[in-house]
């Protein structure tokens, strides 16, 4: 098995991105909201993002960060079976374009070496 993860920077793919990737064999899809550094960065240098005049902990100045910056990206997983995995990665790129273009998102794959409760839904 395997666990897929792609990272979109913009949350309007991700319900049509989760869809495909059902049709394509995944029982489960989670998909988080995300913030990349980079992203939040450029945001407080553009001036978009300011933080907390008193800082009580870095928790809490992240806390009110992220509150203040709008819904960016998010992060998507599934665990499927090795077989799937380049049905998956065809179906995100269906939605986003090609995943070696800067921008449309990063995509890994890792081994899942034991997994609990999987496929208990049907596709």
């Amino acid at each position: 098995m395997k666990l897929i993860l792609l990272i979109i920077p913009e949350n309007e793919s991700s319900l049509e991105i989760g869809q495909a990737w059902q049709r394509a064999g995944a029982t489960g899809v989670t998909i988080l909201r995300s913030h990349g550094l980079y992203t939040l960065q450029r945001q407080m240098e553009a001036g978009k993002v300011e933080l907390p005049r008193q800082v009580v902990s870095m928790a809490m100045a992240m806390a009110h960060v992220l509150d203040m910056i709008e819904e960016k990206g998010h992060l998507m997983l599934s665990v499927v079976q090795d077989d799937q995995v380049d049905g998956l990665i065809a179906a995100a790129e269906s939605v986003v374009g090609d995943l070696e273009r800067p921008d449309n998102g990063v995509l890994f794959v890792l081994p899942v070496e034991r997994a609990i409760g999987i496929g208990h839904h049907k596709a």
